[in-house]
């Protein structure tokens, strides 16, 4: 577990936070309408059944809608989005610059690990992004919601997401509810983030945004 000189706040651990929407033109209007920044289409992701559209937060942070892909076969998107009613919060990735070294810590640690596995995707201008995550187990998923982050590291020769989204939003707090928050801040506690969980009787994702609409919470 990591010492509490080296715990981050759940807020600056974030690389990106992932809204799950079952229509991307839709879901892109949905944040539209609440933050006043318009979300530009990223790109799909080939044989995962999905697409993205993106808004840049400050300190190298954004926000994913991901939504089914039209184009590829509904059974490739795991997470079944078509089947949400309304968008939602489902995950959050915790940026990293010693992947291979968080997945040793652990695997020796005793925890089940997958990764570093290597990622990439096309943006519309034709741009290749790459780059490597680690993921746990999703023991702490509720209703399509994992409050555990993955772990990403972009490439060197990748542009950062957040560096040419649209702007004007900042994510000032990022909370977590659950229904056993004891356990999920000692899963969070042990890769080196703090984070106020709280009892719920459902896992939600609750991040706290400063827009041009004024302040706004994304759930």
């Amino acid at each position: 577990m990591a010492t509490p000189q080296t715990m981050r706040p759940a807020v600056d651990a974030v690389d990106h936070l992932l809204l799950g929407t079952r229509d991307l033109d839709a879901g892109i209007d949905w944040v539209a309408r609440r933050t006043g920044v318009k979300a530009v289409v990223g790109g799909i992701h080939p044989g995962r059944g999905t697409r993205n559209a993106l808004i840049a937060f400050q300190g190298r942070r954004y926000l994913e809608i991901i939504a089914p892909d039209p184009a590829q076969a509904p059974e490739s998107d795991p997470r079944n989005l078509r089947q949400f009613a309304e968008p939602r919060l489902i995950h959050w990735a915790s940026a990293s610059v010693e992947l291979d070294a968080l997945a040793s810590r652990l695997r020796e640690g005793g925890e089940t690990v997958t990764g570093p596995v290597d990622g990439s995707r096309a943006r519309p201008d034709g741009q290749r992004l790459s780059w490597r995550t680690v993921s746990r187990p999703a023991v702490f998923e509720r209703d399509r919601v994992n409050p555990i982050p993955f772990f990403i590291e972009w490439s060197k020769a990748s542009p950062h997401p957040s560096q040419d989204s649209p702007a004007g939003c900042n994510l000032i707090a990022l909370d977590i509810e659950h229904p056993n928050p004891g356990a999920v801040r000692t899963a969070l506690a042990r890769v080196g983030i703090d984070a106020a969980v709280r009892q719920s009787a459902a896992c939600r994702l609750v991040a706290t945004l400063e827009t041009p609409k004024g302040r706004v919470e994304l759930t």
